[in-house]
Formats: structure tokens, C-alpha cells, sequence
């Protein structure tokens, strides 16, 4: 018995160091430039993110549909819309999900912003969206544009869902 536990805590130290070294920090930092993109949304529609610049965006990198944190965080989103509009904010969240996934999540939830399809995870990674819990999930990171396409504020963490709203619209107001 003692042999297979060290057994599993020596593959448990191995995970960790091996995703400490490998992980990456954030390769669009506050300052930088969002790069050009574009993807699919819940309508199936192009959205080309070139096409929004002169007005602020929130971008937020989320798991996976249809879950309970980012259900919380979706909705949460919903919720203050109006909050974001009045400020004349985009609001924008992506994952690896499928289209029809998104159009279900955003209808199941009526959720009046975009939502894109990054099924390949390219725009992820572009980011430099970081991994999480020892690299399992997808990381959950937003990003609060200006209107000149230049990050002014990022906030990650897995588990705050819901923290990502209030920490955005503060940026939003101190910010931009």
C-alpha cells in the first residue's frame, strides 16, 4: 500500500512540475494590442473582431458551455448587460464549444451578447490563455479592451466565475 501511494505522489509531483515549467504566462498582457481575429458566433455568422475596434470590448475566455461556473459567469454577464452597454461596451465570451452549442447555451439562457465557436482553440492560444487546474481545464480569463484595440485590465481565475463581471465593469469605469 505505502508503495503505490509514494508511486502516486511522485506521478502527482511530476504533473505539477512538468505543468509549471510548461505553462506560459499570458501572451496579451495589459498594454498590448488584441491580435486580429475572427470566428464563427452562436448564429453562425462571421465575426471579425477588426470590424468592432472603436468602441471597448470585453473579451472573456470561458471552459465550456452549459456548466455550472460558466453558466454563473454567463449569466452574470446577462444580468449586468446593461451595465456594459451604457458604457457603449461589447461583450464577448468564447470556448472550444460548437456553434449550435453556443446558439443552445445563449437561448437556454437568453443571453443577449456574442458568444464565437473556437473550436480549435486558435484564438485561446493567441491570447496565451493559460490552462488551469493542473492543465486539465481550459483557463477562464477576461480581457478589457479601449477602444483602440489595447488591453487595459486582465483578470484570471477559475473559480471566481461570477468575480470576472464586477472586476470587468470596474476596470471599465477606472480604466477606459
Amino acid at each position: 500500500m505505502r508503495k503505490i501511494l509514494y508511486i502516486l505522489l511522485s506521478i502527482l509531483i511530476l504533473v505539477l512540475i512538468y505543468n509549471f515549467v510548461m505553462s506560459k504566462p499570458s501572451k496579451i498582457n495589459v498594454g498590448d494590442q488584441i491580435p486580429d481575429f475572427s470566428l464563427m458566433d452562436q448564429y453562425g455568422e462571421r465575426f471579425h473582431v477588426t470590424e468592432h475596434l472603436g468602441q471597448p470590448m470585453v473579451i472573456y475566455f470561458y471552459p465550456k458551455d452549459d456548466t455550472p461556473g460558466c453558466t454563473k459567469e454567463a449569466c452574470a454577464f446577462r444580468d449586468a448587460y446593461e451595465s456594459f452597454t451604457d458604457l457603449g461596451v461589447k461583450v464577448i465570451g468564447i470556448s472550444a464549444d460548437s456553434v449550435e452549442s453556443h446558439r443552445d447555451f445563449a437561448e437556454k439562457y437568453k443571453l443577449p451578447y456574442t458568444l464565437l465557436a473556437d473550436t480549435g482553440n486558435e484564438v485561446r492560444q493567441l491570447f496565451g490563455v493559460p490552462k488551469s487546474l493542473m492543465g486539465l481545464l481550459p483557463g477562464r480569463v477576461t480581457y478589457v479592451i479601449n477602444n483602440k484595440g489595447k488591453v487595459v485590465y486582465v483578470f484570471n481565475s477559475q473559480f471566481a466565475a461570477e468575480k470576472h463581471i464586477t472586476e470587468a465593469l470596474k476596470a471599465l469605469k477606472e480604466k477606459v
